[in-house]
């Protein structure tokens, strides 16, 4: 008997390889190639040109941009409001959209509260399930208070009995829990395999253009994160979701990280309750302890996520150190932090050579722009000094080496935002200083770090 033909694929690109190799040669990852029986070749697959998909393979005319009719994308509200806000307004008709989390954080949840929306507002839903039984997402829904939901439950995982039941239902949007267990029986391996998963996407993918159904893929992650599978697999999709947040905490962030049809790097704030995640209508409340007094090291900045202005809290703590002296940033680029350290010292004569700096953005938010730098230095003065901010106070600001304090971007939302919120004092960058004065903020617009510690010193 001939022995099967092997090949090694990698698990990130999708690469494949004849042999083992410790580095991928596609995409120069480590140690992610893995062995796998070589599939047939293409023309054997029936799935490679279906019936109902061959129009699609027509060669398309040569266009001018201008000639082509273009016209914003209709969109149908899910009935949460977070979640439309990270779709960019709602679900997309004929929209494939990724969402990948840890497990337990609410992906199921949130994805049935959501069909169930659609469904009593006139959609017809279908709602493919590969990890549950049909009984344990109806239980699911009674704990849900989802009191005679008429959401399509399918209990399957073979990819062509799914679009067979699709085509024959015909709803509006449909959701896929998850891509990993879906499989097709026109592949030999097993399903969770990049072939796999990458296959059925693909179909799906081809099915939700072809239709103009939406579809929306539930996808596992990596111990890193990451979602599982190809990296290919995020390239097909319309939209890619993350849920972020701890599993033990209450509050559930969802971003999203690409969007063909609204703002990238928007986030939905939810908080999970004994009826499924609710929507938080004032997410900064989140980010902000609630102390009785002012206390040192702790001062709050703005910062953007997408199109949405949040308030957070940057709390640092300066404790006496040993020879190896440690910096450690929960939420913040730690790299970040020793150049403002560095910084600090230089420019600011405040030195933290012999102290252990510990700083944390609270509520377990990530903060990526540079525009935390000014609140961040102000933290650790603050906490190096035992001198609290005063209530109400807020900075934010780049930092650069030289010691300048550059602008931030849409300086002017941020501090209206602050306003609305309360805060009273803020330092900034000149170049973020309103023209008008904002009614109940004093504003101190600052060029470089020396001039805002010589602020906050005359507090």
């Amino acid at each position: 008997m001939a022995k099967e033909k092997t090949t090694f694929t990698c698990t990130e690109c999708g690469g494949t390889s004849p042999r083992w190799l410790g580095k991928c040669p596609s995409c120069g990852a480590w140690n992610t190639l893995i062995e796998q029986v070589a599939e047939a070749a293409p023309g054997k697959n029936r799935l490679s040109a279906p019936q109902g998909y061959a129009g699609l393979a027509n060669a398309q005319p040569v266009l001018p941009l201008a000639a082509i009719e273009a016209q914003d994308v209709a969109r149908t509200p899910s009935g949460i409001d977070e979640l439309d806000r990270v779709l960019g307004g709602g679900i997309v008709e004929g929209g494939v959209v990724l969402i990948g989390g840890d497990p337990g954080i609410g992906k199921s949840t949130l994805l049935l509260q959501a069909m169930d929306a659609l469904q009593r507002a006139g959609l017809p839903t279908l709602y493919v399930t590969g990890e549950e039984s049909g009984a344990q997402v109806a239980l699911r829904s009674r704990r849900l208070g989802i009191d005679g939901s008429q959401v399509q439950l399918l209990a399957e995982i073979q990819l062509e009995k799914i679009l067979a039941t699709v085509e024959a239902t015909q709803p509006a949007v449909v959701v896929i829990d998850s891509i990993q267990t879906t499989y097709s029986d026109q592949l030999t391996s097993a399903p969770g395999s990049v072939a796999q998963v990458r296959e059925c996407a693909a179909h799906l993918t081809r099915m939700a253009k072809g239709t103009g159904i939406a579809v929306i893929l539930v996808g596992h992650v990596t111990k890193e994160g990451a979602l599982a599978g190809p990296r290919v697999l995020e390239h097909m999709v319309d939209t890619v979701l993350y849920f972020e947040g701890d599993t033990h905490s209450q509050f559930r962030l969802v971003r999203a990280i690409k969007n063909r049809f609204g703002a990238v790097n928007e986030i939905g704030v939810f908080a999970m309750t004994e009826k499924g995640l609710k929507g938080v209508s004032n997410p900064s409340a989140i980010f902000l302890s609630q102390h009785s007094e002012p206390v040192p090291g702790s001062c709050v900045m703005v910062t953007l996520e997408g199109t949405r202005p949040l308030l957070v809290e940057i709390q640092a703590l300066v404790d006496t150190g040993g020879p190896s002296p440690r910096r450690l940033s929960v939420g913040l680029d730690k790299d970040r932090l020793a150049m403002l350290l560095a910084v600090l010292h230089r420019h600011a004569g405040v030195a933290c050579m012999d102290q252990d700096v510990f700083v944390n953005a609270v509520g377990g938010v990530r903060i990526s722009e540079p525009a935390a730098d000014l609140a961040v230095m102000l933290a650790i003065t603050s906490s190096l000094r035992g001198k609290a901010l005063p209530r109400g106070f807020l900075a934010f600001g780049e930092v650069g080496l030289a010691g300048e304090v550059r602008p931030a971007p849409r300086g002017q939302e941020r501090l209206k935002e602050a306003a609305k919120l309360g805060f009273s004092v803020a330092v900034v960058p000149k170049a973020n200083a309103p023209k008008k004065p904002i009614e109940g903020l004093t504003i101190h617009a600052v060029e470089r770090v020396d001039e805002a510690m010589d602020v906050v010193r005359g507090m």
